[in-house]
């Protein structure tokens, strides 16, 4: 890509900047499509075709994308439209999946086919897999039939599986090959993957049994056989294994890419650190999103109806628990109205266990995906989720006793009332903050064996659980001491 411009905002066109100190530099590239945003949006209103095929080219696909979510609705579909119902192949990738399906099914299924047919599998079949199957359809009858049977065999997979997700280019070669013949291969006019870092090594049956980096190859002899110089330790990786298994195996093993292997054992394709990169972006902002309540597929691209849809439900729920909760305060009517105090505080304590449980909730959920918490340690986190629980609760019910007992004294109530108010509070704080932690760990721990998202449900379940266990203890303990 070119180096980055400047627009000047005295001008109409892009200008080559003057060297800047490096913070400015970074400055720029962070917001590099919100500045594009206005002149784009210009020339599409002035219908300037020239001067957006320019604008184009100065923007790396995945920021071009940016530029398009950007735009309003009207001015995307006019965009599409005056670049004749088309857009650059190695922008669509970029888009945002919320995204992916309105722009796909704005451009001619002709320069959807084209597009596609100039991606890896891997990238096409992730464009494709937004659209409705009649869409799709349409489009795959319109691909070169090569790519149109590749396509075909990833959709035969499960979405999120390692087959959906590899790219079925893959250069490999037999072990008694040498260094020589390798690198001819390579420089020859045969068809080789867009990016790959690796020459896999496979055996008459097509198995992967080493890989070789492109390092190695250029440092070493032609004459020497590649079994000579090859990893051993490739780690294949199955067509039906969970993408987040796959970036798992990722990280565990520093892998750049990975053979991906059918049940069988033949290479059928690889997946390459690019794509793992995606995989631990989409599924840590489907857990951020399920946390918060929120489809994983919402985005800011959605209609206010989808989004109302999308949150409705779990609003819902949540104020069932808020009745729940309001159920349990009901039940002691009676001591609120003689001491008032109790109205006052008693939300402090339920609040105080939200907030402890939704920490709790977040190491645990976190830790569960990185596979640091398992069976093996989930008794000894689970201890020390109670302790610290426990400690906070004294630390806290200090603070909170005094607070409380200070300001009963100050409205003239009695002073063994007082301290006996922030006992009861302080307690309360105690039990409540033990609950948090417990709830915390053992919830995400449960959904997860029950075969569950840990992460989809738990806020509701811990909020629950605070706020019943938080009004429960503090107004009972209230009606046994104060009344």
């Amino acid at each position: 890509m070119s180096d980055p411009v400047i627009l000047d905002e005295t001008k109409n066109g892009p200008e080559t900047p003057e060297p800047q100190a490096e913070s400015s530099a970074l400055h720029d590239e962070l917001t590099l499509a919100e500045r594009f945003v206005d002149p784009v949006a210009d020339a599409i209103e002035a219908r300037d075709v020239a001067r957006i095929e320019s604008l184009f080219d100065e923007l790396h696909p995945a920021d071009l994308a940016d530029v398009i979510a950007l735009l309003h609705e009207e001015d995307r579909m006019l965009l599409i439209e005056l670049l004749g119902g088309s857009l650059p192949a190695e922008v669509l990738p970029e888009l945002d999946p919320g995204l992916t399906e309105e722009v796909v099914s704005a451009m001619r299924p002709e320069a959807v086919a084209e597009a596609v047919s100039e991606l890896d599998t891997d990238d096409a079949a992730f464009i494709l897999e937004e659209l409705d199957e009649e869409k799709r359809a349409e489009i795959l009858a319109k691909t070169a039939a090569p790519d149109r049977i590749a396509l075909n065999q990833a959709f035969d997979y499960e979405e999120e599986s390692a087959g959906r997700l590899m790219q079925r280019e893959v250069f490999a070669a037999p072990a008694y090959w040498t260094v020589g013949q390798i690198i001819d291969r390579l420089r020859g006019k045969e068809e080789l993957p867009d990016r790959f870092y690796e020459v896999f090594v496979i055996d008459p049956a097509t198995k992967p049994i080493g890989a070789v980096p492109l390092a190695t190859l250029l440092k070493t002899q032609r004459n020497v056989p590649i079994e000579k110089i090859m990893n051993p330790d490739v780690w294949p990786i199955p067509v039906a294994m969970d993408q987040e298994d796959v970036a798992y195996k990722f990280e565990q093993y520093n892998l750049i890419s990975a053979p991906v292997i059918d049940d069988s054992g033949r290479l059928v394709g690889m997946i390459t650190v690019d794509d793992v990169v995606e995989i631990v972006h989409a599924e840590s902002a489907e857990d951020m999103l399920a946390l918060g309540g929120v489809e994983s597929d919402a985005g800011i691209t959605d209609t206010v109806i989808e989004t109302v849809r999308s949150r409705f439900s779990w609003l819902a729920i949540n104020l069932g628990t808020a009745i729940l909760a309001s159920l349990v305060i009901s039940m002691f009517g009676a001591a609120i109205e003689k001491v008032v105090a109790l109205a006052a505080l008693m939300p402090i304590v339920a609040s105080m266990g939200g907030n402890a449980g939704t920490q709790t909730l977040t190491v645990a959920v976190r830790s569960l995906a990185m596979r640091d918490l398992t069976t093996a340690n989930a008794a000894r986190i689970i201890w020390r989720e109670t302790i610290v629980g426990g400690l906070n609760g004294i630390l806290f019910a200090m603070i909170m006793g005094a607070l409380a007992c200070g300001w009963y004294i100050a409205i003239g109530a009695d002073s063994v009332e007082a301290l006996r108010l922030g006992g009861v509070i302080g307690a309360a704080m105690i039990i409540n903050l033990i609950a948090a932690g417990l709830a915390g760990i053992l919830i995400p721990l449960g959904l997860q064996r029950a075969g569950a998202d840990p992460a989809v449900a738990s806020a509701v379940f811990v909020t629950t659980v605070t706020d019943i266990v938080g009004f429960f203890v503090f107004l009972g303990l209230a009606a046994i001491v104060l009344l």
